[in-house]
C-alpha cells in the first residue's frame, strides 16, 4: 500500500524522474503474490494504481540501492536490523505528532481505511522530509 500511495504522490507533484521507490517485506511468506484483496480495493476506491506489483523479499541488495529505508512497525525495524546494520525509520515517524508508531497489518481486523488514512499522511510527511533534505 504504502509503495503505491508514495508512487502517486510523487506522480502528482510531478517528481516521478526523481525517485526509485520499491517495497519490500521482510518475510517470504507472500513472495510473488498480488497485494491482498482489501489493500486492491482501497487504492482503487482513492484513484491509486498498483501496477503489477507482486511481493518481494527485502535483501542486502536493496539496502545499497536506496538512500531511504521506511519500516511499518517496530517488528519491521527489529527485524531488519537483526539481518542488517542499516539505518530505518518507521513510516509514521513522518506523520504529525499525535499519530501512532506503528502502521496495524489491516489483513487481521480488516482496517484497509484506517490503515490507508495512516499510510497517506506518513507518506505526505516523508515527501516533504525528503523534498527538505535532498532540495528537490
Amino acid at each position: 500500500m504504502a509503495e503505491a500511495v508514495f508512487r502517486h504522490l510523487i506522480a502528482e507533484q510531478g517528481l516521478v524522474d526523481q525517485f526509485e521507490i520499491a517495497s519490500a517485506g521482510t518475510g517470504g511468506w507472500h513472495v510473488g503474490e498480488a497485494p491482498h484483496t482489501g489493500t486492491q480495493r482501497i487504492l482503487a476506491k482513492n484513484g491509486i494504481d498498483i501496477g503489477g506489483k507482486r511481493a518481494m523479499r527485502l535483501n542486502g541488495q536493496d539496502l545499497k540501492a536506496y538512500n531511504y529505508l521506511i519500516a511499518m512497525d517496530a517488528q519491521n525495524v527489529a527485524d531488519v536490523a537483526d539481518r542488517f546494520d542499516v539505518k530505518i525509520s518507521r513510516l509514521l515517524d513522518f506523520a504529525p505528532s499525535g499519530s501512532p508508531l506503528d502502521v496495524p497489518d489491516p489483513y487481521y481486523n480488516n482496517n484497509f481505511e484506517e490503515v490507508y488514512q495512516l499510510v497517506l499522511s506518513g507518506c505526505k510527511g516523508l515527501l516533504e522530509h525528503i523534498r527538505k533534505q535532498e532540495n528537490r
